[in-house]
């Protein structure tokens, strides 16, 4: 088991790096966001040679990438919206096996599906080399359809580590003496 909690610990550790580079998205969104309203309404020159399509596309772009890096990263951090209506009522053994059935049932399987066919998706856009449907938009749209790949590929690994760090908390697995907790408390 702590080889499993070694390659969960693994998983989160990746997870945050490519997180960072959603984060860093995000801060180039803003600055997008920004030269995109300053550049059209003031007038002033678009930088780069860029024409306001392509900014403006550049916008959704860069927030599909804050989006679709973070994503797996959040459910590590618990930081996902989780309706819990009832699972106050539960024992923490009895939300520790509901995370583990939504974890590989749920979540694990969504994710696969999702790979299958947003993998498909962005190799056909990649081998076609599509572009915007925009006349002046940008080109290689199959970065952005690889990013929804992306996604699923780390919301499976997001779903591996907190099934392994719940199981390891069912069986009273520890952790340097903590207990294994993966709803983030501990």
């Amino acid at each position: 088991m702590r080889l499993l909690l070694t390659i969960s610990d693994t998983l989160d550790q990746v997870l945050a790096a490519i997180a960072k580079l959603g984060a860093i998205s995000g801060l180039v969104l803003v600055i997008t966001v920004c030269v995109d309203v300053v550049t059209r309404y003031l007038g002033a020159p678009k930088p780069f040679g860029l024409n306001s399509t392509q900014l403006q596309e550049a916008e959704y772009w860069f927030h599909t990438f804050l989006f679709t890096l973070m994503i797996g990263w959040a459910y590590t951090k618990n930081s996902h919206v989780r309706i819990d209506l009832v699972s106050s009522m539960f024992s923490a053994r009895t939300r520790l096996v509901i995370e583990m059935v939504g974890a590989i049932f749920f979540l694990l399987s969504f994710s696969l599906l999702g790979i299958w066919y947003t993998g498909q998706y962005a190799l056909t856009s990649f081998l076609n080399d599509e572009s915007s449907k925009s006349v002046l938009g940008l080109s290689n749209v199959w970065i952005l359809k690889t990013a929804l790949f992306l996604m699923f590929v780390l919301l499976a690994a997001a779903a591996i580590s907190q099934f392994i760090k719940s199981l390891a908390a069912y069986l009273g697995i520890t952790r340097d003496g903590k207990t294994t907790d993966p709803f983030g408390v501990n």
